[in-house]
């Protein structure tokens, strides 16, 4: 027979963006335990508000399987000696077992006599294994804890209630003085606590209780009451993905609402209404059929309709209060010029250990122009760029940056339009930020991507040289997702960037200009590039590349960004070839000898003794005169085209010949292939079967 049981764990209200990750994660353990504990059941049903986690396991088995297996032990010759006496080792593995040697049978494999113990286990009762949960429960991990009363244990919130039903048994389990029961609660103001008869009676129960406990339902419901909202007003309203998953996660009985700030605050950029309307409030906005932001904002009640106006009349004042505030702001910030912001900029610290903001600023314009001549940006282009870099933090000392600091970047835009800034410097000062998370936009214009490497470049380089590096999952400043958005946009630009040669340009350049502020840059240079060659492995596994290809790619001798993953490319494509086997190990066998004994020595086509050392030494001259600076197919077909000929050298030649200068020669010959093989990292790596 299947049974039904409901696990609820019942809080003080939790902050939205815990409420969904934390019941992934509780019905992901329970699953785990379930499983671990050979109790088969048909389906793990979810449900959460702000103040409760909740799982409905459905088709749950009345008791574990019974299970019967054979266990091996030692061998024969070690479990018993000559006479037939049981050793220690019998005897404990036995004892291991809850068996005795009374138990153990013999079993040959492989030609060797192991002992054996046949187990036969009767499974346990579901009611026997559910108390195990409150273990689950408590191994939950949250961003942030706290502990209340007297306890040192820590949670999300204080815990409640606890409601532990199987069909309409109650399953004990208690948790400091909290000891689960039947009884769950309703909604804190329209509700009350209602006893739960089954444990399917969960979600019908709750309902009549003001509360909607299924988080699709709540977030349907709310979508729903906005799009009504604006079909009576005519209004287009952005329904936000992330505002509506956050709201869901807010009420447990949600009524939508509309409400109309003061029109006169329409004259502030959008931005900055949107920003105190979404981020701040939590509300919706909305457009009229042309496109243009109308002074309304919708939102969502965590109750019914009663005394609404008096909930509208309130949220109108709180948000006129916040607007009034940002238009002062943004009246008082235009009575200063950007290069007033900027000057004050040298008083900004960016690092105690490394100094002003105004000196980054100066750096990043440095290294801006290093990379816009390595990738080719000249004219106004160039010149675009480096007056964004020469003022591209001034936002970070406006009032209204003070005051909304989500707005920095995009508030500099802003500024720097009413300044008379070049729409592309302006750009560029807003996009300088992205990606802001590892799947983040990317910038989309060139002179807004190359300032955004500038400026990640110089914090990655900038921590490195005071060796404030990450460690561990410890990483204060961000570098990893910097780095990985460094990756991401070369990435995309498929420009050339060897870690080791930009560092070294932008060292020359900061010399040059005397920013190096007393940094030594070249202290971790080698580990900066290390580091960007593991945010390229994490590109590509991201891109589902092989773990062994990637293992190639990531063991190249250069940490060229673009060329590791082009590498990358071609070495997938061609994994299911019928000679892709035959062409590594060639090669491979090439790299493995010349990495071992390199020799940088001209070949000396008068010490050949066969003719395979010729024609190897004439196809790779030939390789190399057609061969490209950057992996790609021709010069993966041009290396897969010398398998035959290596496969004869290596047939008729022996490389560590007795003649020391036959041998040299040799070895300067696979050391000239191998180098070009590198092109796509370490072939040694690739696994071929």
């Amino acid at each position: 027979m299947a049974h039904n049981y409901l696990l609820e764990i019942g809080l003080e209200d939790m902050p939205a963006h815990v409420v969904t990750p934390s019941l992934n994660q509780f019905a992901q353990k329970a699953t785990r335990y379930l499983n671990e504990n050979h109790l088969a059941f048909g389906a793990i049903r979810t449900y959460a508000t702000p103040r409760r986690l909740t799982l409905l396991i459905t088709e749950l088995a009345e008791k574990q399987a019974d299970v019967e297996e054979d266990v091996k032990g030692p061998a024969k010759k070690i479990a018993q000696d000559a006479e037939g006496n049981w050793s220690k080792a019998a005897i404990g593995f036995t004892r291991g077992q809850g068996m005795t040697v009374d138990d153990i049978t013999f079993k040959e494999l492989k030609g060797v006599e192991y002992v054996y113990l046949h187990k036969a286990i009767t499974g346990k009762a579901a009611a026997e294994i559910l108390p195990g949960l409150i273990d689950v429960i408590k191994s939950l991990t949250f961003p942030t804890r706290m502990h209340w009363g007297a306890n040192s244990f820590e949670y999300i919130r204080p815990i409640h209630w606890l409601v532990s039903l199987l069909d309409d048994q109650v399953i004990p389990m208690q948790l400091l003085d909290v000891v689960a029961g039947r009884r769950t609660e309703g909604h804190r103001f329209l509700g009350q606590a209602v006893d739960l008869a089954t444990a399917t009676d969960y979600v019908d129960a709750l309902r009549t209780q003001k509360v909607l406990v299924d988080p699709a339902e709540r977030k349907a419901l709310i979508a729903s009451q906005i799009d009504a909202i604006g079909q009576a007003n005519d209004w287009t309203i952005d329904l936000d993905a992330d505002l509506l998953e956050e709201v869901t996660n807010l009420v447990e009985w949600p009524t939508a609402f509309a409400g109309h700030f003061d029109e006169k605050y329409l004259a502030i950029p959008e931005a900055v209404l949107i920003t105190s309307m979404k981020d701040n409030q939590r509300y919706f906005y909305a457009r009229d059929r042309t496109g243009k932001m109308v002074n309304a904002f919708i939102g969502v009640r965590n109750g019914n309709r009663d005394y609404l106006d008096n909930v509208i009349a309130g949220n109108v004042k709180v948000l006129n209060a916040r607007l009034e505030d940002a238009a002062f702001f943004y009246a008082e910030d235009q009575k200063k010029t950007i290069a007033d912001y900027v000057a004050r900029l040298q008083t900004v610290s960016f690092h105690d250990k490394i100094g002003s903001m105004a000196a980054k600023m100066a750096r990043v314009q440095t290294i801006a122009g290093i990379l816009a001549d390595q990738v080719g940006l000249d004219g106004a282009a160039k010149a675009h760029l480096l007056r964004a870099a020469a003022i591209y933090k001034f936002d970070l000392v406006t009032a209204m940056v003070g005051e909304f600091a989500e707005l920095q970047g995009v508030m500099g835009q802003v500024y720097a339009t009413l300044a008379g800034e070049d729409p592309a410097v302006a750009l560029a000062i807003k996009e300088h930020y992205q990606p802001i998370s590892a799947d983040g936009a990317l910038p989309t214009s060139v002179v807004g991507t190359l300032l955004a490497i500038a400026d990640k470049l110089d914090s990655l380089m900038s921590f490195f040289a005071v060796d404030l590096v990450p460690s561990g999952s410890n990483d204060p400043y961000a570098l990893r997702r910097q780095a990985f958005g460094i990756v991401r946009m070369v990435a995309a630009n498929h420009w050339a960037f060897d870690m080791t040669a930009v560092q070294n340009a932008v060292i020359a350049g900061l010399t040059a200009n005397d920013q190096l502020s007393g940094l030594d840059y070249a202290h971790n240079l080698a580990a900066v590039a290390d580091f960007m060659r593991d945010r390229v492995a994490q590109y590509l596994s991201s891109e589902t590349i092989r773990h062994d290809i990637l293992d190639a790619v990531s063991g190249s001798h250069t940490v060229d960004v673009t060329a590791m993953i082009d590498a990358a490319a071609v070495l997938s494509k061609h994994v299911d070839d019928a000679d892709f086997k035959v062409v590594m190990e060639a090669l491979g066998r090439v790299v493995r000898i010349a990495d071992k004994q390199p020799s940088h020595e001209a070949v000396v086509v008068d010490r050949f003794e066969n003719s395979t050392e010729k024609a190897l030494h004439d196809a790779v001259s030939a390789t190399k005169a057609g061969y490209g600076p950057q992996p790609n197919e021709a010069n993966y077909q041009a290396l897969r085209a010398l398998t035959p000929v290596i496969t004869d050298y290596f047939t008729e030649t022996m490389i560590m010949a007795e003649d020391p200068a036959v041998r040299t020669n040799r070895l300067a010959e696979l050391t000239g292939l191998a180098a070009l093989i590198h092109q796509f990292g370490d072939v040694t790596a690739v696994i071929v079967k």
